[in-house]
């Protein structure tokens, strides 16, 4: 509700100012314009996530996301020790993380509810347990060793090196998720 009164506030401040300066005629190329740089990026990033959706399922189909599981469940394991209890759970946790760490936001975030779901049953009802907020967490600082969204998004935008960004992401991206992890433990002992 917030962000619908602050876009609507900023869309009558951009009117009022071009009927007051009789600059009409540029908000109105400067909307066309914008509308048709939204399709573009839309088509663009719509590619780049069914393409990556599309082998996030591949991954489940062929097993391979239950190796990963069992690949990333000490480490997940630790931070989400009564979910590891669950092997479904686990497997819709790894899948996120993979998902993250190959920098799939949109495809991360179905396993994401599903995991959030289960640890939900897991706790007799409890929707806000201390694991499901630490997903949370987890979930939107991510670690990510190969942001595809945003390299999706530079390569539509013209980059001549869309993945020039590594490091800042995996430096950035680490210290957000070590920042999150500190203050869900903090918050979890004082609440």
């Amino acid at each position: 509700m917030a962000m619908t009164i602050i876009w609507m506030g900023m869309v009558a401040a951009a009117m009022i100012y071009a009927a007051l300066h009789g600059t009409g005629a540029a908000l109105s190329g400067a909307v066309a314009a914008g509308a048709k740089q939204a399709v573009e990026l839309s088509l663009t990033m719509a590619g780049s996530l069914c393409l990556w959706s599309g082998f996030a399922a591949l991954l489940r189909a062929g097993g391979l996301q239950r190796r990963l599981a069992a690949l990333l469940s000490p480490l997940l394991g630790r931070i989400y020790p009564t979910a590891a209890r669950d092997p479904e759970t686990m497997e819709s946790l790894c899948g996120n993380a993979t998902a993250n760490l190959l920098g799939l936001g949109n495809a991360a975030t179905p396993l994401g509810i599903a995991a959030v779901r289960r640890m939900q049953a897991l706790s007799g009802g409890r929707a806000a347990t201390d694991e499901a907020c630490r997903l949370i967490v987890m979930n939107t600082a991510s670690i990510q060793l190969l942001p595809t969204t945003v390299a999706a998004l530079r390569a539509g935008l013209g980059s001549a090196s869309p993945f020039a960004i590594l490091p800042a992401v995996w430096a950035t991206s680490l210290l957000s998720v070590s920042a999150g992890l500190l203050a869900a433990r903090v918050l979890q002992k004082w609440l």
